[in-house]
């Protein structure tokens, strides 16, 4: 079945309603944090308001609490077709991939490897390198192809070895939207015994995650991405959950996923990404969570697509501008990023926002990427559409580009 029309998901939307310089507000910086709709505080809300308490202990508010968590696990779950007891709460992407990194080394001794790529963010990158002065593994890093925006396999291919204990692999480029083939990336790994771990934060908002097809070892999403609070999601594979070395308090749970976890979670912000995640479900039907999760994707994945092109081709018409990354017949999201010759991308983003077009600019935490392109003094400017996107928010910040690049 179709999706919910995009004139009535932008309803769902409070933020959509703010005016700035006379404009109402188009949002192109989903890539760096979505909007949230309604259902999604509501859920927040009602948790703070109802349900607020510690975790299991013998009284309602608690008992109501520890349900609400078991109940967000089932919920991601069935967002990365995973199971539940392989659901892990945590601040954010980052935080959870330091985690996971300090925890995983303990098992790691010099000479042993680490594979990176120059496409990841740094939080898929910065977690893995302090191993190198922490436990003296060795890392190496496959490269971009910076005329494409997409990974060198061959290179990749080549740094993997008998010694490669992990790779670490994002599932989409933050900065330039490239989508990278992870079935691949999860072969290679454990042809040679490593485990791989997979950064699915900008991937997750707009491709359905699938962990068991992937047959990934760990996987981390932020919920802020996909609609929803300030919370990180860690999946790792229930049995090496239930083996790693965490560094934990002596007294907190040792069960897997719990035992992944540190300290007392954001109790709301569970409850609020898993009402992300039904928000989402609701869009299109369905037997099940995933099986409605399934056909919007599918049917977004295919709007972003007409949204992109539309993009990619008006961009591509300005003298002046330099897009960057994989065309629109590559597989990839629908984020954009592109240069004005001469122009800073701060200076751009700030011409647009006068438009009320909002767009991110700089390095967004991939600096390598940027670094690759040239682009290390003044950055990229970076559109991202979302569920809430129009056509008509396309054409305005397609024309607010061509303004000052003709100024130039």
């Amino acid at each position: 079945m179709p999706v919910v029309a995009v004139s009535e998901i932008r309803k769902l939307f409070p933020a959509l309603e703010r005016v700035c310089h006379d404009r109402p507000v188009a949002y192109f910086d989903g890539p760096g944090g979505t909007q949230v709709p309604r259902a999604v505080v509501e859920a927040m809300t009602d948790y703070l308001y109802r349900h607020n308490a510690n975790t299991h202990w013998a009284f309602p508010t608690s008992e109501e609490t520890d349900a609400i968590i078991s109940d967000a696990r089932q919920t991601l779950a069935d967002f990365l077709g995973a199971a539940p007891n392989e659901i892990a709460f945590g601040a954010n992407m980052t935080t959870l991939t330091f985690h996971l990194a300090r925890s995983l080394g303990r098992g790691l001794k010099p000479g042993d490897e680490i594979v990176l790529t120059e496409l990841d963010h740094h939080a898929n990158i910065a977690p893995w390198r302090a191993l190198e002065q922490e436990r003296g593994v060795t890392v190496r890093v496959a490269r971009m192809l910076t005329e494409t925006g997409q990974l060198d396999w061959q290179h990749l291919e080549e740094q993997v070895n008998s010694r490669t204990k992990l790779v670490a692999i994002g599932a989409a480029s933050n900065a330039l939207g490239t989508i990278t083939d992870i079935g691949r990336a999860v072969k290679l790994g454990h042809a040679v015994g490593a485990k791989v771990f997979v950064d699915a934060v900008h991937y997750a908002p707009h491709q359905l995650v699938d962990v068991r097809a992937w047959d990934c070892d760990f996987l981390g999403c932020s919920a802020y991405k996909f609609y929803g609070p300030h919370v990180g999601i860690l999946f790792g594979r229930n049995d090496l959950l239930a083996e790693i070395d965490f560094p934990k308090l002596l007294p907190a749970p040792n069960d897997a996923p719990e035992r992944a976890e540190t300290g007392t979670q954001n109790h709301e912000g569970i409850a609020g990404a898993a009402a992300a995640v039904d928000f989402l479900a609701s869009l299109a039907r369905g037997e099940t969570r995933r099986a409605r999760l399934l056909a919007a994707f599918a049917e977004l994945h295919e709007s972003g697509a007409l949204l992109v092109r539309q993009l990619w081709e008006g961009l591509a018409r300005i003298d002046g501008v330099q897009l960057c990354g994989p065309s629109p017949e590559q597989p990839r999201t629908p984020t954009v990023a592109f240069i004005v010759t001469s122009v800073s991308s701060s200076a751009v983003a700030m011409h647009l926002a006068k438009k009320g077009v909002f767009v991110s600019h700089g390095d967004f935490y991939a600096t390598t990427v940027v670094e690759r392109l040239g682009q290390s003094d003044g950055g990229l400017v970076r559109a991202g559409c979302a569920c809430y996107t129009t056509h008509e928010e396309i054409a305005r910040l397609i024309e607010g580009v061509r303004e000052i690049a003709r100024a130039t």
